[in-house]
């Protein structure tokens, strides 16, 4: 009959994502006639426990590529962008026993520019980015152990008896060597 034990240990006691969607402006020092592209760069963020929300801060730097001057000069405009998001992810065991926990972000889509628009000299953009949230606990693993403890298996080293090397096997063998094998 098995018993059992509590281990107490690190896992994962809640995991979420989430998608954002949100939009920015950067205005130019010169009348943009086109814009011609639009990049993301320089992810960084990290995350942590908030009044039992996970608040995740960051910030990416967007390039703004465009054209000027009736569309016969181009210039590219710089913006860093710093985020603050709060996210709830439902914890799933009951049993947490943690007192601190960690917080694991990953991103599950990079930050990248969808939409474009020059308004009235601003330049209007939307950013989507998709992030996973993992909250790492402690929690409590029952696990069945076995009170009798395994029987030891028997190492047994191989011994050459008389039979095997009887002078019929030992005149098998001389005639099998192939003295050219190399």
């Amino acid at each position: 009959m098995a018993t059992f034990r509590e281990i107490v240990t690190k896992a994962i006691i809640g995991k979420g994502k989430k998608y954002f969607k949100n939009s920015y402006s950067m205005t130019p020092e010169v009348d943009v006639d086109t814009v011609l592209g639009c990049w993301v760069i320089n992810h960084k963020f990290k995350g942590y426990e908030k009044n039992n929300k996970i608040v995740i801060e960051g910030s990416f730097d967007v390039n703004m590529w465009y054209s000027y001057d009736n569309d016969t000069k181009t210039a590219v405009m710089n913006k860093t962008i710093d985020y603050l998001e709060e996210v709830m992810v439902n914890i799933k065991t009951d049993d947490d026993l943690s007192t601190e926990r960690d917080i694991i972000v990953r991103v599950l889509k990079q930050p990248n520019c969808t939409k474009v628009e020059n308004k009235d000299d601003v330049i209007e953009f939307i950013i989507e980015k998709e992030l996973g949230i993992e909250i790492v606990g402690e929690t409590k693993v029952k696990v069945g152990i076995e009170p009798e403890e395994e029987p030891w298996e028997e190492i047994v080293d191989p011994v050459v008896t008389e039979e095997e090397l009887s002078p019929e096997v030992e005149k098998e063998i001389e005639e099998n060597i192939e003295e050219n094998y190399i």
